[in-house]
């Protein structure tokens, strides 16, 4: 009698392990290769636009060196662009904000960045100030002017909002 039961038991641990994997419902397939991985420095002007409501670093590509923090501010301030648009990416940056100019500090990295704008200042969103400081420190970092956790002061003709560093960093 315990040897029916012993085979019962077996027969039934089979099953139990059988029936999950033969019934998930996956072929099998062969490899699939993809493209190499991208190595070396990436070469571009990186902006953050929106995504959602979220900041989203988006990288332009550019045939130049590196680009000064003036150039991604001005590129920002000019909005996304047609592809960027059509894949749901968005900027609360106003085009009447340029020229837009990064004002770099004098000694020490860790010291903080001034952006200058010919707009106001006081009623950027949170979205548009924080755009404006992550591209800037971006920049910033890559020309090798400040480290990444610097903080940036936003002025405009109506005064000055509270440095702040970049929160998608």
């Amino acid at each position: 009698m315990t040897g029916r039961r012993t085979g019962r038991a077996l027969l039934a641990g089979t099953l139990l392990l059988t029936v999950p994997a033969a019934g998930c419902g996956v072929r099998p397939s062969d490899v699939i290769t993809g493209r190499p991985a991208v190595s070396g420095p990436s070469r571009g002007i990186g902006l953050y636009l929106l995504a959602r409501d979220e900041l989203v670093l988006v990288l332009r590509p550019t045939t130049k060196g590196m680009p000064a923090p003036e150039q991604a501010l001005a590129l920002l301030a000019a909005g996304p662009e047609q592809n960027e648009r059509s894949q749901g990416l968005t900027s609360e940056v106003p085009a009447g904000l340029v020229p837009v100019v990064a004002v770099t500090p004098g000694a020490g990295q860790s010291a903080g960045l001034t952006v200058r704008t010919t707009g106001v200042a006081g009623p950027l969103s949170t979205n548009a100030t924080d755009q404006i400081i992550c591209t800037v420190v971006d920049a910033a970092v890559q020309a090798g002017q400040v480290d990444s956790s610097a903080p940036v002061t936003v002025v405009g003709p109506d005064g000055a909002q509270p440095p702040r560093r970049c929160p998608a960093r």
